[in-house]
């Protein structure tokens, strides 16, 4: 668990409710699900009708991951490298076949499989790059649904707002009620602003961090694979992957 992602949501949220108590406000006057449906429901729409389905449906599987806590896995890769180069010098590069039934990680399994079928550096360098930058683009892609919604939520708040003053207006006959029905028809606009800056964009941002660590990820495992296909030294192969050590 990533508890510092919980705490900083939980930080700015209570930010937003601490203040409206101090400020002598009533908590209950923020829980308005009408506005909360009109900011949500119409920002995924706009969100949807952007992305497309895959892309909206990745976007938000990978939502999942922000409170898990990445594993460091250079050090883990950096010993494995090691094996592998010293393996592959000693006994060949068909050798290291039996390293591939021993993964769960496609990327590696495919480097492995490419070296144990003697591609050529250069070659095998091209189809890693290609993997590489397949995944980078769809991934990005998802990860740009939140950066959408942060974009859109704070203007459907704004049409929430205003949708909840045309109301407030139709009952202008009765002035009792039009302070509270105006505070109702802000909250739309604070629901819009808050879901964007203190819940959406930092998804969006902390998805496309996670995205760039394993694309340096498969690019350290794939200078590792041209390197031991090219024969270099084992120590100069590890010196190599210590290079990209975060």
């Amino acid at each position: 668990m990533d508890w510092g992602s919980v705490a900083g949501l939980v930080l700015a949220l209570l930010g937003i409710v601490v203040g409206q108590w101090l400020e002598g406000g009533r908590l209950g006057a923020l829980m308005q699900p009408t506005a909360f449906i009109i900011v949500m429901v119409g920002t995924l729409g706009a969100v949807l009708l952007q992305s497309g389905w895959p892309t909206f449906r990745r976007g938000i599987v990978m939502a999942g991951t922000i409170f898990r806590k990445a594993p460091d896995q250079h050090r883990l890769h950096a010993s494995d490298v090691a094996m592998w180069s010293q393996v592959a010098r000693r006994e060949g590069l068909l050798s290291l076949q039996r390293f591939i039934t021993g993964s769960d990680d496609p990327f590696i399994v495919k480097g492995l499989r490419l070296l144990t079928d003697g591609v050529d550096p250069y070659k095998l360098r091209e189809i890693l790059g290609i993997e590489i930058s397949s995944y980078e683009n769809r991934e990005r892609q998802a990860a740009r649904v939140w950066d959408a919604a942060g974009g859109y939520a704070p203007t459907i708040g704004i049409l929430g707002a205003v949708l909840g003053l045309i109301h407030v207006m139709e009952n202008l006959s009765d002035p009792s009620r039009l302070g509270a029905g105006i505070a109702v028809a802000f909250v739309a606009t604070i629901y819009g602003v808050g879901l964007a800056n203190l819940v959406f964009l930092p998804i969006g941002g902390k998805l496309k961090t996670a995205v760039n660590n394993e694309v340096i990820r498969f690019e350290m495992l794939a200078d590792a694979f041209c390197c031991i296909a090219a024969g270099d030294n084992p120590l100069s192969i590890e010196e190599r992957m210590m290079a990209y050590e975060r």
